[in-house]
C-alpha cells in the first residue's frame, strides 16, 4: 500500500463548510507562498524570529528598510496563514509554523527550489501533461531537457537546484558508503555522477578505490574541475555518455555500479534501457546499487508529500516523462531489465532514502 493511501485512511472526511474553507486557501496558496519568500528575502521573518516576545511594525520597517505599507500587507496575510500572530494592533510574534518556515533547512531548500527553479515553469503544467514534454523549461532556457543545462543555469536558479539535489542525497552518503564498501570494490562506476560528490566521498572513505564518473559532457566538465581541485585526477576518471542514446555503451570493468537519485530522472522505458546498458557491461560479479527516495517508503507524510510534488517538477521542467517512483515500481523495472534485487536497505540517512542492491538475474 502506498503512503498516500495510508494517509487517506487516517484522515476524516471534511464537512462541506471545512472543505469550502480549505478550497479558498488553495485558491490563494501561491500568494501565501510568495509572501513567505518576500518575508524571508526582505529580512522580515528572520527579524521577527529574533524577537519571540514581539516586535513593533515600525521597528520592523526601520530595521529592514521596507516601507510601513509593505510590512503591513505582508504581515496581514502572514497572520491569516498562521505564520505570525498579532499581540496587539502594532506588535507581532512568530508562530511555530513561521519558526520552521524560517529556520528548518529542509523547508528552506524546498522553498528556494520551488521559487527559483519551478515557480514560473509550473504555469505550463497543463501543457506539459498534454504534450508529454517539459513545456515549463522555456522559462529557464531553450533546451530539450534540463540536464545538459545544469552547469550553466543562471543564479540563483543553479544554486537552488544543486542545494535541493544535494540535500536529498548527501546525508545518505555516510550509511551508503558502509553498505557499498562491504563489497570491497576496486572500481566503481558512478553513473550520473553530477558534480562528483559521491566519487570524492568514495575516495575519502577508501584510499585504494578508483572511480569512473559517467555523465553528459557538461556535467563531466564540472566534475573534472572539482576533482582537479581535490588532487584526485589520479584516482577518478571520466566517461562522457548520453544514456538516452542507445548507441552509447557503458564500458566494462566495474565491480560496483552506483546510481544515486539518477534513475528517477527518466521514464520507465528509459530506466529499463539504461539498466540493460549496465547489464551488457557487467560481469557475473558486478553489483548495482540504486539509491532513491521512494514515495512508498517514507517514515513521515511530509516526506512523501515533498516527493510527489517533485514528480511534477520532472513533468513541467526536467524532461516531461519521469517521476519519483515506489519501491515496487522500481523493482519491477529492475527485473524487466534482467537484474534482481537481492537486498534492500530502507530509510538510511535522514530516513528519506532506500538502497536497492542488485545482481544479474
Amino acid at each position: 500500500m502506498e503512503t498516500g493511501q495510508k494517509t487517506e485512511e487516517k484522515k476524516r472526511e471534511l464537512s462541506a463548510f471545512e472543505a469550502k474553507n480549505e478550497a479558498q486557501k488553495l485558491a490563494f496558496a501561491p500568494v501565501v507562498f510568495q509572501v513567505v519568500v518576500a518575508m524571508q528575502r526582505l529580512g522580515i521573518l528572520p527579524l521577527i524570529c529574533k524577537h519571540r516576545k514581539g516586535i513593533n511594525i515600525d521597528e520592523i520597517s526601520k530595521q529592514t528598510q521596507v516601507s510601513n505599507y509593505g510590512v503591513k500587507v505582508l504581515l496581514e496575510m502572514a497572520a491569516n496563514a498562521d505564520i505570525v500572530k498579532y499581540l496587539d494592533d502594532d506588535t507581532v510574534t512568530v508562530t511555530m509554523l513561521g519558526y520552521f518556515l524560517n529556520s528548518d533547512e529542509m523547508t528552506r531548500v524546498n522553498i528556494n527550489f520551488t521559487h527559483d527553479v519551478c515557480y514560473d515553469g509550473f504555469k505550463y503544467l497543463t501543457e506539459s501533461i498534454k504534450n508529454g514534454k517539459p513545456e515549463g523549461l522555456k522559462t529557464l532556457g531553450n533546451w530539450k531537457t534540463i540536464y545538459p543545462a545544469l552547469s550553466i543555469l543562471p543564479e540563483p536558479i543553479k544554486k537552488s537546484w544543486f542545494e535541493f539535489d544535494h540535500f536529498y542525497s548527501d546525508d545518505a552518503f555516510r550509511d551508503a558508503l558502509e553498505i557499498v564498501f562491504r563489497e570491497n570494490p576496486q572500481m566503481i562506476f558512478d553513473i550520473g555522477g553530477n558534480t562528483g560528490k559521491w566519487a570524492f566521498a568514495s575516495c575519502e572513505y577508501n584510499p585504494d578505490v578508483r572511480v569512473t564518473i559517467l555523465d553528459l559532457p557538461s556535467q563531466i566538465a564540472v566534475a573534472k574541475a572539482n576533482a582537479e581541485k581535490r588532487n584526485l585526477l589520479n584516482r577518478i576518471s571520466f566517461f562522457e555518455i548520453n544514456l538516452l542514446d542507445k548507441s552509447n555503451k557503458i564500458p566494462q570493468g566495474a565491480d560496483v555500479v552506483w546510481m544515486s537519485q539518477f534513475l528517477d530522472c527518466f521514464g520507465e522505458d528509459e530506466i529499463v534501457s539504461i539498466l540493460e546498458n549496465v547489464k551488457q557491461a557487467a560481469s557475473p560479479h558486478t553489483t548495482v546499487f540504486i539509491l532513491e527516495p521512494f514515495i512508498d517508503n517514507q517514515k513521515f507524510d511530509a516526506a512523501s508529500y515533498c516527493l510527489t510534488a517533485t514528480s511534477l517538477y520532472f513533468t513541467a521542467l526536467a524532461n516531461g516523462n519521469s517521476k519519483m517512483y515506489s519501491v515496487k515500481a522500481m523493482t519491477t523495472l529492475v527485473e524487466k531489465a534482467g537484474w534482481k534485487v537481492v537486498e534492500e536497505f530502507p530509510l538510511i540517512g535522514e530516513s528519506f532514502h532506500t538502497i536497492l542492491k542488485c545482481r544479474l538475474a
